[in-house]
């Protein structure tokens, strides 16, 4: 019999859950029939309706569940909605992902008695976020759901030791290591043809070392880390430079008076002066180019899950700098596909940017190691037959199958 499953998602926007909630969606077919919801997109953030569109999967929107982690008015609209939902389509999973649908979508769940309840984190707020009193609040609310939850989903190591035994969210035993997984062909075929348009689109010589931080602009991605770097970079070498912010977000702003602080000239999407060292592009859809562009990538953020960003970039042959905070440690093969860094450590950061964009044998021997490093640890095709394996656990435990 095919099993039904309600899939749940926060908002789909341009990142790693995205792509992971179509892949389960589309390629767990036929023997789990789903239905993809999703929560409405904040202001700033990129639309990615495309991604499961492009699969050929339609999601289901709950405009009432928004990012904020309170809004008690459209919360409780969005938790009628989801629960009318369920009592319609009767699923035997109801599987969340990421915080607000955590939260609405396994209160519905549970009150619904779906026979199996499931949350994964693509990251979490336990740190970095928010003030220490809404900070313990919230890890309560956490911890109530995990007791009445039957699977917890990890996607890292340094994930599960923080939610098993760091802030006890859960019982270990509940707790499973599921790492996301991608379609990494796309960032290698075709490589010189992508990198040859996009670097013809801003005017980019073959000697320049083209440098990027790629996501929202917010204050958990530390973006000043990158713009203190520019400068400081820029002073110790002869090399061509230029420096690309992919992404969009509510600091924005901040981004752009911080550089001119700083004296760093800089371009948007919406100049054709490219001269300047310093182009901020707003979010891009054939992400493919863009890696293919580059030179080196980096992540600068305060804490992080798995982020999509580094993945690609090792996918796409490119040397990583980025912070050694959260998960990334389990994305990346340290010294071997990327340098990690102390986090906020604008020395460090400017030391091993300046030591890749010196060296260009480095640069592809590390591009090389990233590519075969993610490609054994990040397909999708690893991720389904997983959750397969989980689910089927879990629905024999409740006598369903």
């Amino acid at each position: 019999m095919a099993i039904r499953v309600l899939r749940i998602i926060n908002r789909l926007v341009i990142g790693g859950p995205a792509y992971n909630v179509s892949y389960l969606t589309k390629y767990m077919e036929p023997d789990f029939q789903t239905i993809l919801l999703s929560g409405a997109k904040d202001v700033g953030e990129e639309d990615s309706d495309f991604i499961p569109r492009q699969m050929g999967i339609e999601p289901v929107y709950i405009n009432n569940m928004q990012k904020s982690l309170v809004k008690p008015w459209k919360d409780r609209k969005a938790y009628k909605e989801l629960k009318q939902i369920i009592e319609d389509f009767k699923p035997h999973i109801v599987h969340t992902h990421a915080a607000k649908a955590g939260f609405i979508g396994r209160l519905a769940a549970i009150n619904c008695d779906v026979p199996v309840v499931l949350h994964t984190f693509h990251g979490h707020y336990f740190h970095s976020y928010f003030h220490p009193a809404k900070t313990r609040a919230l890890l309560e609310i956490e911890r109530y759901l995990a007791a009445k939850t039957d699977g917890i989903i990890a996607i890292s190591p340094e994930q599960y030791k923080d939610l098993a035994n760091v802030y006890k969210v859960v019982d270990p035993e509940k707790v499973f290591q599921i790492p996301l997984g991608f379609d990494l062909d796309r960032f290698t075929d075709n490589n010189v043809e992508k990198r040859k348009a996009f670097r013809e689109e801003f005017r980019l010589e073959d000697d320049v070392v083209a440098i990027a931080v790629i996501g929202r602009i917010v204050p958990i991605k530390n973006h000043s880390l990158f713009n203190r770097m520019i400068p400081a970079l820029t002073a110790k070498t002869n090399k061509k430079l230029k420096f690309f912010i992919v992404g969009d977000g509510e600091l924005r702003n901040e981004v752009e008076q911080e550089l001119t602080a700083l004296g760093v000239s800089f371009t948007t999407e919406k100049e054709n002066d490219f001269s300047k060292p310093v182009i901020l592009t707003s979010w891009r859809k054939d992400m493919e180019h863009v890696y293919a562009g580059m030179d080196i990538i980096t992540l600068t953020s305060l804490n992080e899950g798995t982020p999509v960003s580094i993945i690609e970039a090792q996918a796409a042959k490119k040397a990583v700098v980025c912070t050694d905070v959260g998960g990334l440690r389990y994305v990346v093969d340290e010294g071997k596909t990327a340098f990690l860094i102390p986090s906020n450590d604008l020395d460090a950061f400017v030391d091993k940017v300046h030591q890749l964009s010196e060296d260009e044998q480095l640069r592809t021997r590390m591009g090389e190691a990233g590519y075969e490093f993610v490609q054994q640890k990040f397909s999708f095709k690893r991720l389904v037959g997983d959750m397969k394996d989980l689910y089927t656990t879990l629905l024999k435990k409740k006598g369903i199958l």
